[in-house]
């Protein structure tokens, strides 16, 4: 996930000009709007806790969980505070932004990346475990880079309140990427699990006798 993460980041700093210029034809100096200096701050943010994240579960794996808890607990409690700020600043424009078209786009949208993630990885034959990370890092997309653009790119006049459909955008992205979790867990519950027993079996060759473990 972290390998994936780093070079779709650091491909956003060749890629983002020209999706901008392919997508923006006609609208001045939008395709110079890529806040570099933003991206490579992002990869360094992402690179830097997750190499002091792995050193201490190397080092001091006893550690790991307390770290994880803590860093969860505030995480949520900054979202929460978040959404709650967000609503008293922008509660009202919200709705201009809740259109059906835009509503089925941010659904569709991180629900496509999910599944195309997910057969082109089988498609390549990946184990289980990349296939759903590839799903993952597929359908999340970067929510602050885009905004980023957004608002360096169109004036305020211009993109009105489309500039909150990221935030539209992520509750979709985030509630489908749960339900996708919710469901893993009750498959895994569901199916039937090897108890991890074994019955041992004597085998005689060549006037050896060899101990197999068999399922």
């Amino acid at each position: 996930s972290i390998v994936m993460t780093t070079c779709s980041t650091v491909l956003a700093l060749g890629m983002m000009p020209l999706l901008l210029y392919l997508y923006c034809q006609g609208l001045s100096n939008v395709e110079n709007a890529v806040p570099y200096g933003g991206i490579t701050i992002a990869l360094a943010m992402m690179l830097v806790p997750c190499a002091i994240g792995i050193f201490l579960n190397a080092r001091a794996p006893q550690y790991s969980k307390i770290i994880i808890r803590a860093g969860m607990s505030i995480l949520l409690l900054a979202s929460v505070a978040i959404a709650v700020l967000s609503g008293m600043v922008i509660g009202s424009m919200i709705w201009s932004v809740l259109s059906p078209t835009l509503i089925g786009t941010a659904a569709f949208m991180p629900l496509t990346g999910y599944l195309l993630g997910y057969i082109l990885s089988s498609l390549f034959r990946l184990n289980e475990k990349c296939k759903r990370t590839v799903s993952m890092e597929t359908g999340c997309q970067n929510i602050q880079l885009c905004s980023t653009i957004l608002k360096v790119a169109f004036p305020a006049e211009v993109i009105g309140p489309l500039y909150l459909f990221p935030l539209i955008y992520i509750l979709f992205q985030a509630g489908e990427a749960l339900l996708f979790i919710v469901l893993f867990r009750c498959y895994e519950r569901m199916r039937p699990q090897a108890d991890g027993k074994y019955s041992i079996v004597y085998v005689a060759v060549d006037s050896k006798v060899d101990e197999v473990k068999l399922p």
